[in-house]
């Protein structure tokens, strides 16, 4: 069992600031709460503007010196902080469970994934390409080389609290690039841990900066309206997308946006149905369905319809929902009581207009956030929970005829983050990839992340990408140099 008290008294909970933890300038905390019971964990030092443009000023005067820092050295600071992620693993498991919820194997995972970026970026560090060649017309040389973008700001959400952190970090450093990093209020404990890690491995003080905040309007307005600040790169709503790129403008600052999804699995009627469960499980309910790539919407063939969604519900309700520090526990509570609400209401909504509840539906009484894992079918179109993400432990089901119909279906959408496909037939599996209006096709996977693969979306799902070779380009710009002949 870990012990709570003595997990929190080893993370640091001022702003971290030029390489140690410290006091906001104008005093302050906010509490962070534990969802499955509702009590407090810790105060955390609460940011304000002045403190942003502190720590702008102070990754802007290491900037210079972390960009003519090797590749090789960037690249070794990087590997070494991979290696106490995963010496760390069990603590920032238990401090991600503990401040957003999910169960505690949900957490190991995504420490193993956070890490991976690390690792696949400390590589990517010292392969950063240019390329020299003559001018067609004779008359000069032509040089391209890759420099840093500058200083940066992520805004990084409160689902995956390390690994959407090193998955901009670590392209970050990579490029050499300095970052200010401003964690959800929900749960910036973790990335305080990561902060002190970063240290332990050697990176120069100020070159990455941590300021928890309750109040990120300020903090991130601050910071875009410096002129200093080159590059925004934020996971979080469509909604907070649109006004942190329109702040942007104002000063030309690059921006990579990975925003809402609503994302369709579709499982045609020459499916493996079992396979398919298999992966409706894994792409709905890993992270209690709190995962921008999640299942939104469950777009079944009507000739297989019923049988997908009988074993589909049986294995939802045999899920085991509890305390995520519980090592039994499939499916631990929502990050907060507004997340519950939300999951609540946009079940009634789709009751209300006709959808059939096949397992759960409701609200959990008692202490903490929780949600029953839920199944629901014959889910009208015109409901909801059709349009909306659901963010959370519930599967909305419809059906469809023929291939068309369910590559419309799929498309109804203004997002395009992650899309998925289960058939048998390879035909049929790239065409309907190709036609699927998404930045993200998984075919016969549940999962579709991969640090060694470009993520990201297309409509208002965002704009670049994050991790493979593609991650380090969002954090370089493209530079040429001419010569004479």
């Amino acid at each position: 069992m870990t012990d709570i008290s003595a997990l929190i008294s080893r993370v640091p909970t001022g702003l971290w600031i030029d390489g140690e933890s410290v006091a906001p300038i104008a005093g302050g905390a906010f509490t962070v709460h534990d969802p499955a019971t509702g009590d407090a964990i810790a105060d955390v030092a609460d940011a304000g503007a002045e403190d942003a443009l502190l720590t702008l000023d102070s990754a802007c005067r290491v900037q210079h010196q972390w960009a003519a820092t090797s590749p090789r050295e960037r690249s070794n600071i990087l590997r070494r902080a991979w290696e106490l992620v995963i010496e760390r693993s069990e603590d920032l498991a238990a401090l991600m469970t503990l401040e957003m919820g999910r169960a505690l194997k949900e957490s190991r995972s995504e420490v193993g994934y956070g890490a991976e970026f690390l690792r696949w970026f400390s590589e990517e560090a010292v392969r950063i390409q240019g390329r020299y060649t003559r001018s067609p017309g004779g008359a000069g040389r032509i040089v391209v080389t890759k420099v840093p973008v500058g200083p940066c700001l992520a805004v990084t959400p409160w689902n995956f609290p390390l690994a959407m952190g090193t998955r901009k970090i670590a392209p970050a450093l990579a490029a050499g690039c300095t970052m200010i990093v401003k964690p959800a209020a929900e749960t910036p404990l973790t990335m305080l841990a990561f902060a002190q890690i970063l240290a332990d491995a050697g990176l120069p003080a100020g070159v990455v900066s941590v300021l928890p905040t309750s109040n990120a309007a300020a903090v991130s307005t601050a910071l875009i309206d410096d002129p200093r600040l080159r590059k925004v790169t934020f996971t979080g709503s469509t909604q907070v997308g649109r006004i942190l790129i329109a702040q942007s403008a104002r000063n030309i600052q690059r921006t990579s946006m990975e925003l809402g999804g609503n994302a369709p699995f579709v499982v045609f009627d020459d499916a493996d149905v079992d396979a398919a469960v298999d992966g409706a499980m894994a792409a709905k309910m890993r992270n209690g369905g709190e995962a921008c790539t999640a299942a939104n919407r469950l777009i079944v063939a009507n000739s297989v319809r019923e049988e997908f969604t009988a074993k589909l519900t049986e294995r939802i309700a045999d899920l085991k929902v509890g305390p995520g520090l519980d090592e039994g526990t499939d499916i631990g509570p929502l990050v907060s009581a507004k997340q519950r609400d939300s999951v609540a209401a946009l079940v009634d909504d789709a009751v209300a207009a006709g959808a059939r509840v096949r397992t759960g539906g409701k609200p959990m009484e008692g202490a903490g956030y929780f949600f029953q894992p839920t199944v629901l079918d014959e889910v009208p179109a015109d409901a909801r929970i059709v349009a909306e993400e659901i963010f959370g432990p519930v599967a909305a089901v419809t059906g469809f005829d023929t291939e068309a119909e369910a590559i419309a279906t799929a498309n109804d959408t203004e997002y395009g983050l992650a899309a998925y496909i289960f058939t048998q037939s390879l035909d049929r599996a790239m065409r309907v990839a190709e036609a699927l209006e998404s930045g993200m096709v998984g075919v016969n996977r549940g999962v579709v992340s991969d640090v060694a693969a470009p993520f990201g979306g297309v409509k208002q799902s965002g704009l670049g990408s994050e991790g493979g070779t593609e991650g380090i380009d969002e954090y370089l710009e493209t530079k040429y140099i001419g010569f004479t002949a």
